[in-house]
């Protein structure tokens, strides 16, 4: 064991929020030292966002060549060389990969130690065969997916968002356990890219969304032909892979993927001796992402809250603030949007309906559908609306969209919810002709409609009329 390394910052986890720490640490003036044991990069750019988005793509593109019809194009069946396929996803994958490199940072002054790192005691780490104190300690070390209690499982193969993109292999019947974000994603990229695929959901298919938008995108995924089952008890999987429903029904497929759950990764850090309390969920941190020692911040998916890599650069944000500049910056979630990116996309930000009438009492609900816009009906993308829910006196308290490009769409209501805008600042925004953007603007107009075409206005127009 080498002299201990002294260094202002230490980051843990060489993912997306603790690359942005680490750069902006050194960047200004504060020694850093970055400690990976896996990926740089991270769950997003090998496991999860990066080759997830790159997948889709792939499978838009398939999806076309037999939806051509309507627009006076001849359809046809694509050929899909699934090794192709994945070999597209590896390059994208490889084309990002310099930003997050080893290279990258060393050269923006991070000293970078590729292990996994292990604490010693409350200020000191181990890694690399070095030990390290730091005045502070930034945990980012992500999360990974967890595999539920199933008897049978553990003996057979099975892909995880961590596996899935390295198989180049078609599968003749992919078998997914879990209809979140992940499973169903997943599940209608395989089947526009050929494969039969069966989703199994032990609740409601994306149960965390609102029911009204997730209708329309389950409805859109099954006219795909993928086979989504809610509500169904798995008794057991057996080799094949098997999947055993209670009752009896035995469904066989070729490949297994488990997209059921995911657990912080806080077993290799030994917390304990840190004074660091956290339990499979994650790490407990307060409103500045500090754990119960002061030294340390959790940010991310560990931090045990949302689990999306725009907030772990939203927190790294908030522990630079906190770190270097001595300020109180407080992490906030009530603004934070969410994207599920199937076909039609499924987004929201802000509270739901049942959280913003609990909190408010009489809410209004705004709605505008994709069909009586413009731009989607030249591009025959109509299914899908936009639902927004405020105050009675138009406070925005959230919104949501299901339809094509739902989340570049979110963004204005990200805004509007994280600057506590009223509906008329987004009726009065004036937007270019013809965009699918106007099905936001159209949405917020539906406030003032009640209140504008009524008798008592047509009364009050009458009445000026006679002054000439």
């Amino acid at each position: 064991m080498s002299d201990i390394l002294e260094t202002d910052i230490c980051v843990i986890g060489g993912g997306s929020g603790g690359l942005s720490v680490a750069a902006g640490a050194s960047q200004m003036g504060a020694p850093t030292v970055l400690i990976e044991g896996g990926e740089m990069g991270g769950d997003c750019l090998n496991y999860g966002c990066v080759p997830s988005k790159a997948l889709l793509a792939a499978s838009h593109h398939a999806h076309a060549w037999t939806h051509a019809a309507p627009f006076g194009i001849t359809a046809t069946e694509p050929k899909v060389d699934f090794p192709a396929v994945a070999d597209h996803v590896r390059n994208v994958i490889d084309g990002i990969a310099p930003v997050d490199s080893q290279e990258r940072f060393e050269g923006l002054g991070v000293t970078v130690i590729r292990d996994w790192a292990r604490f010693l005691d409350e200020r000191t780490v181990e890694a690399g065969g070095q030990r390290i104190r730091a005045r502070r300690f930034v945990i980012a070390t992500g999360s990974s997916a967890v595999a539920p209690p199933i008897p049978g499982l553990d003996a057979v193969p099975y892909l995880t968002n961590e596996t899935i993109f390295d198989n180049r292999e078609q599968p003749e019947h992919l078998l997914i356990i879990g209809g979140g974000p992940i499973g169903l994603e997943m599940a209608q990229a395989h089947r526009r890219l050929g494969s039969r695929v069966t989703v199994l959901e032990a609740f409601r298919a994306f149960g965390k969304d609102d029911p009204e938008l997730t209708a329309i995108a389950l409805r859109h995924i099954r006219a795909d032909g993928v086979d989504i089952r809610e509500n169904v008890k798995i008794e057991a999987v057996e080799p094949g892979p098997v999947i055993v429903l209670d009752g009896g029904e035995r469904i066989a497929g070729s490949h297994l993927l488990v997209a059921a759950g995911r657990k912080a990764n806080v077993e290799r850090l030994n917390l304990d001796a840190a004074g660091v309390e956290h339990s499979g969920k994650g790490i407990q941190v307060d409103a500045r992402l500090r754990s119960t020692n002061r030294r340390v911040y959790a940010i991310g998916d560990v931090a045990g809250g949302l689990q999306f890599t725009h907030v772990a650069g939203y927190h790294a944000g908030i522990v630079i603030r906190n770190m270097l500049f001595r300020l109180p910056a407080k992490a906030k979630t009530d603004a934070v949007p969410w994207v599920t990116y199937t076909d039609p996309e499924l987004a929201w930000v802000g509270a739901q309906e049942d959280q913003a009438r609990e909190a408010n009492g009489e809410i209004n609900i705004l709605r505008w559908p994709f069909a009586e816009n413009d731009r989607a009906s030249a591009e025959r993308l109509g299914s899908g609306f936009v639902k927004v829910i405020t105050t009675k006196k138009g406070r925005i308290l959230g919104a949501g969209i299901v339809g094509a490009h739902a989340g570049e769409l979110i963004g204005l209501w990200a805004l509007a919810v994280s600057k506590g805008l009223k509906i008329g600042d987004i009726a009065g925004t004036i937007l270019p002709y013809p965009t699918l953007g106007e099905v936001s603007k159209r949405a917020a107009g539906q406030y003032f409609t009640p209140k504008l075409f009524t008798p008592r206005t047509r009364r009050i127009v009458q009445f000026l009329a006679k002054f000439g």
